[in-house]
């Protein structure tokens, strides 16, 4: 069976730092575009970042830029976001979610995807 486990999150203050981790099971990894997505209470859900099977390409959105990055492991089977000057309104349910591809698009929205995990909370406290 598929798998997706984020972990990682917490409370953390404005200007804080985490790194969120997604481990999978049950896929051929190296298949999967990887990527983040967000929710907000009362918010749609929001697409943070993507990043290529092999790791050698990632796109963002815009209010992330320069603070958060995506990496891969695909030794580990698992997919990394690393946040850096945190603010309030990066404060969400964060899900890792996996998208088989056999082309170069990271795609931006969430029906692309195949399979999500449960999502890891982040705080972040003023």
């Amino acid at each position: 069976q598929v798998q997706l486990v984020e972990s990682g999150g917490g409370l953390v203050q404005a200007g804080g730092s985490l790194r969120l981790s997604c481990a999978t099971s049950g896929l051929t990894f190296n298949n999967y575009v990887m990527g983040w997505f967000r929710q907000a209470p009362g918010k749609e859900r929001e697409f943070v970042g993507a990043i290529s099977r092999n790791g050698g390409n990632t796109r963002y959105v815009d209010s992330v830029k320069g603070r958060f990055t995506i990496s891969r492991d695909n030794g580990k089977n698992t997919v990394y976001l690393q946040m850096s000057s945190l603010n309030p309104e990066d404060t969400a349910l964060y899900y890792c979610a996996a998208d088989f591809r056999q082309d170069a698009v990271l795609p931006g929205t969430a029906p692309n995807y195949d399979f999500w995990g449960q999502g890891t909370q982040v705080t972040v406290s003023s």
